[in-house]
């Protein structure tokens, strides 16, 4: 089957970010036989004059409609290509050269019906953006989770960096409503319909990210409030790993109290981790900044995740709430 590729891209309020992710399309190497769809959703500043800019060397469909969420958004721009094959991005990514040739590549070898890619720090990131990039993509920290070729088994793609069959949106009906959690949502329906994913680790996208230390600690309590209703959506991905960053901060509050008693031991194995984060985001980045960072932003992702996972473990899983009606804001109507 001959692929025929559309890049699917929902933006709220981004102009900016649209046409840096343009440029780097533009300069993609291997041609430009693909179809673009934005999808500005509900936007206030739109990005009409960024496509304009652009349409005269790439193949651009733009979309306005009003604000219903980034899966929803995506749904609408697959339900309007006219590719076989989608490949879906956020806005604030830029893409490599290389990257659409890759995942050409990849597929001409092995198909499938679902992909996903890593995502890496461009040289030209903050020390901020650095030191997330870094917290979310470790070994030592997600386990790896959104990239590392030898730490996963089944790979969920996530919604940044995914490449998605025609076939497979419209058997699996696309994204759902959730907010952060579809596409982990989309990954284990597309497995109960019987698709395959895999993990094209050259297929990598630069992730800006543009966020503060407030925003990435909302975002990490999202994902935290997430994982037990999809745990509940799909009892067969329940893993003990979710529980690691609860027991983490549960851990840490003890060593700190055993301390403050004369036992300090607990507390150095604490502080030995966060000396293998530093190092290692030292070594992975160049920069001292950076792995004094990269320990603060592990030090908020356990928390927010893990307080979070815990809080809606027991409203979605022990007291059997509804996630509707307990966290209205994971949920676009």
């Amino acid at each position: 089957m001959e692929l025929d590729f559309s890049f699917i891209i929902p933006v709220y309020n981004r102009p900016d970010e649209i046409g840096e992710l343009l440029a780097s399309m533009s300069v993609m190497d291997g041609g430009r036989d693909f179809e673009i769809v934005i999808v500005e959703d509900g936007s206030e500043v739109t990005a009409e004059q960024v496509v304009k800019d652009f349409s005269e060397n790439l193949n651009i469909s733009y979309y306005q409609k009003a604000n219903s969420g980034p899966g929803d958004s995506r749904n609408y721009g697959m339900s309007r290509a006219k590719g076989n094959y989608f490949i879906i991005l956020d806005s604030d990514c830029l893409l490599p050269p290389h990257y659409l040739n890759e995942v050409k590549r990849a597929l001409q070898q092995a198909y499938v019906d679902c992909y996903g890619g890593p995502d890496a720090a461009h040289e030209s990131f903050s020390t901020l953006q650095k030191a997330i990039n870094y917290t979310m993509t470790s070994i030592f920290t997600t386990g790896g989770i959104r990239g590392n070729k030898r730490s996963v088994g089944k790979f969920q793609p996530r919604s940044f960096n995914m490449g998605l069959s025609r076939k497979a949106f419209e058997r699996s009906g696309g994204f759902g409503d959730i907010h952060p959690g579809e596409d982990p949502d989309l990954t284990l329906r597309l497995w109960k319909n019987g698709f395959e994913t895999r993990l094209l680790p050259e297929a990598y996208v630069y992730h800006k990210r543009r966020i503060s230390w407030k925003l990435f600690y909302k975002q990490v309590r999202k994902f935290g409030l997430t994982r037990p209703i999809l745990n509940r959506w799909h009892p067969e991905s329940k893993k003990i790993t979710y529980w690691f960053p609860t027991l983490f901060i549960t851990g840490m509050l003890v060593s700190l109290i055993l301390c403050l008693v004369g036992f300090p031991y607990l507390l150095y194995l604490y502080l030995v981790y966060l000396l293998m984060i530093f190092a290692g985001a030292w070594y992975s980045e160049g920069s001292l900044l950076v792995a004094c960072y990269s320990v603060l932003a592990i030090l908020i992702q356990f928390i927010g995740y893990g307080i979070a996972f815990a809080k809606s473990e027991l409203f979605i899983n022990l007291l059997r709430r509804n996630p509707r009606e307990v966290f209205p804001e994971l949920f676009f109507s």
